[in-house]
């Protein structure tokens, strides 16, 4: 009998762990198979980008259209996201192998204070830039459907400055190489 009481005491306690633990999983089909975390836009449906803008967590500006000419990797993360934590080092990673290739990876750092920012960026040594984007204030004139909802999430932006994926998962290194592959061939 004790064991039923205590259920419903800790029944409250750990319902926040599960909607995170959901929110960071990739979805399921009723079947129980994995549903692909990468949506790919076909170029005639792609969406332009807005011109995301500001100050990288170093200070120094930085825009989007800057990289125009290249496949950028935008990756929205924050320092207390888990995933983003064990992705970091695979985005710098694709950064040193890709970035020669023509891939550019840009990242949106939504913590609120950008201490935390840096601080993130130093222990993972990132290779890229991370804009600054407390509360995702810029990230909300992202086109409809298309405003993260959950992190780490990234959008895959061509050579022409449209959204031509999304991915809504931790990626390695390899993720990187096969999504930029067909978009660097454009």
């Amino acid at each position: 009998m004790r064991r039923r009481r205590r259920l419903p005491l800790l029944a409250p306690l750990l319902a926040p762990l599960l909607v995170f633990a959901a929110a960071c999983a990739p979805a399921r089909e009723a079947a129980g198979s994995p549903v692909s975390p990468l949506t790919r836009i076909p170029a005639a449906d792609r969406r332009t980008a807005p011109d995301l803008t500001g100050s990288s967590l170093d200070g120094k500006p930085v825009s989007l259209a800057g990289y125009r000419g290249k496949v950028v990797v935008l990756n929205v993360w924050a320092s207390w996201c888990g995933p983003c934590r064990a992705e970091a080092p695979e985005l710098s990673r694709a950064q040193r192998v890709l970035g020669a290739k023509g891939v550019q990876v840009l990242g949106v750092d939504t913590d609120a204070r950008q201490d935390k920012g840096r601080a993130f960026q130093d222990e993972h040594d990132l290779v890229y830039p991370s804009l600054h984007d407390p509360g995702s204030r810029k990230l909300v004139r992202l086109p409809k459907g298309y405003m993260p909802q959950a992190l780490p999430y990234t959008l895959f932006i061509d050579r022409h400055g449209k959204i031509a994926a999304k991915y809504l998962s931790p990626l390695t290194e390899a993720d990187v190489r096969t999504i930029t592959r067909p978009l660097l061939a454009e």
